[in-house]
């Protein structure tokens, strides 16, 4: 049923009820969820010892991987080329999306994308060919997983033989969607046989991952990130495409369709509804880019359009629609379910889109049917220092408040938070220099997720794969007390 102009309009009136201005450099909140402004909090002076935002300023590491708060400490889990699998080969290059589960006796298991695309001659270390474990042979990228205790660590295969593993999703029955961001199919690149699938991994049951097969109900396509709606049942998928800009999808289960541990392989190709979002503004007009919204707080109403052929036989699925079917963004990247809606991020713009911005991210509340801008990143001015974060890529809802994001932008990359109450914080910067001296290059940090108990932040360097495991005096952040929740 589509959602009408005068329902939108209600509904975003009632969204917008008795918010209060927040932000900074001119950027309102005016709308729940609305977390972060243009700028960049500084911490560490008086009001942080008072018990401000964030931990303070970050400390440099005599050991030249990563900068943390005073307190904070770090433990290298794998490392591409160093630590070994349990069958012996080395731990495969090109760390991105991961998530963290409870594991057997204390132990936690998380599934470690590695995106590596294209032929495996092409790379060092990738994913090892594990008998069983396969989807296509010539292909380099996969999952692995990690038993992490406090004096042990393990890895093994999880999926092999897939392409360009990027990002991916938890779901609610303990397992993790790993998503191909490439549209190779067979014959290209030297593949066997098509991709642009999302898969399945158990990480808690080896057997469960054998003979691995895609969910092509899920669409082929540059696949990014993936949630699950525990109520609805609906999966939100992003695209991380250009030329044109990529989409939201979502998908809507067959009637009598019940999820669960291994039901989304039994599902036929056409199962279900596979939709893309269109977007329109309290006014009923058509938006035709996410890069629009140029304040926080804005907040557009979403309907959600067929897609013709989910498998892009002919044509790729982002290019199967007319002009003003569809709403577009650039670099549709991570995703997270959380406040019963869905984080998701828009990387940046440039050229190809309407407007311009060094990120956003946007949150979808699926009762509503609205999507509200919550963060917005100007353009940096000067990305190789210390200052304004670009480029947000990988996120996790955090369990002491906000979100915390992984920087994947221009110079130096960071993680950093964002709170509640509308301002952002640094958690930890790069400091593995990659590049030289005079041209110094920082890799992106991919797949921060917390451990299940909420001590532990996880997070890699993706080149050359580094998965690190972070504890400090985590505490939660202060929030805006005139911010209404619902």
């Amino acid at each position: 049923m589509a959602l009408t102009r005068r329902d939108f309009a209600g509904r975003a009136a009632l969204t917008g009820a008795g918010i209060a201005l927040a932000g900074s450099v001119g950027a309102l909140a005016t709308a729940p969820h609305a977390l972060a402004s243009t700028g960049t909090e500084t911490v560490g002076g008086e009001e942080d010892r008072h018990g401000g935002i964030g931990y303070g300023p970050l400390v440099p590491d005599p050991r030249g991987l990563i900068a943390l708060p005073a307190g904070f400490s770090y433990r290298v889990i794998t490392r591409s080329g160093v630590t070994r699998l349990e069958s012996g080969e080395y731990t495969p290059s090109n760390h991105d999306g991961t998530a963290a589960f409870d594991g057997p006796r204390g132990a936690t298991l998380l599934v470690n994308n590695h995106e590596l695309k294209g032929p495996r001659a092409g790379w060092a270390h990738p994913v090892p060919l594990a008998e069983g474990l396969v989807y296509d042979p010539a292909a380099s990228g996969g999952c692995t997983v990690v038993e992490v205790r406090r004096d042990h660590v393990a890895e093994w295969v999880g999926i092999a033989g897939t392409s360009t593993n990027c990002a991916g999703g938890t779901t609610p029955w303990g397992t993790w969607l790993t998503c191909e961001e490439t549209e190779d199919r067979a014959g290209a690149n030297g593949m066997t046989k098509d991709h642009g699938y999302v898969f399945e991994v158990d990480p808690a049951d080896r057997r469960a991952n054998r003979d691995p097969e895609p969910v092509k109900a899920l669409g082929r396509y540059a696949h990014e990130a993936v949630v699950v709606d525990p109520r609805r049942g609906h999966l939100y998928l992003t695209e991380d495409a250009s030329g044109p800009n990529g989409l939201l999808y979502r998908w809507t289960p067959p009637e009598g369709f019940r999820h669960g541990r291994g039901r989304l392989r039994t599902l036929a190709d056409d199962a279900g509804r596979l939709q893309a979002f269109k977007c329109f503004d309290s006014g009923g007009r058509f938006v035709d880019d996410l890069s629009r919204a140029t304040r926080t707080g804005t907040v557009y109403g979403v309907d959600w359009i067929d897609v013709p052929d989910r498998d892009a036989g002919t044509v790729s699925v982002r290019k199967q629609f007319a002009a003003g079917q569809i709403t577009r963004a650039r670099k549709l990247e991570g995703m997270w379910w959380g406040d019963s809606g869905a984080y998701i991020v828009s990387s940046y713009a440039r050229d190809e889109s309407p407007g311009r911005h060094d990120g956003q991210i946007w949150f979808y509340d699926p009762r509503r049917r609205t999507l509200t801008l919550a963060v917005l990143l100007g353009v940096n001015p000067d990305p190789a220092g210390e200052g304004a974060f670009d480029g947000p890529d990988n996120i996790t809802v955090s369990p002491y408040g906000g979100l915390v994001v992984a920087e994947d932008g221009e110079g130096v990359q960071h993680l950093f938070g964002a709170t509640d109450s509308g301002r952002t914080y640094p958690i930890a910067r790069n400091e593995l220099n990659i590049g030289t001296a005079e041209n110094p290059e920082y890799s992106e940090f991919t797949g921060v997720t917390f451990s299940p108990d909420g001590r532990t932040l996880f997070a890699n360097i993706q080149e050359p794969g580094i998965m690190l495991a972070v504890t400090g005096p985590w505490k939660r952040q202060p929030r805006d007390r005139t911010v209404r929740e619902d």
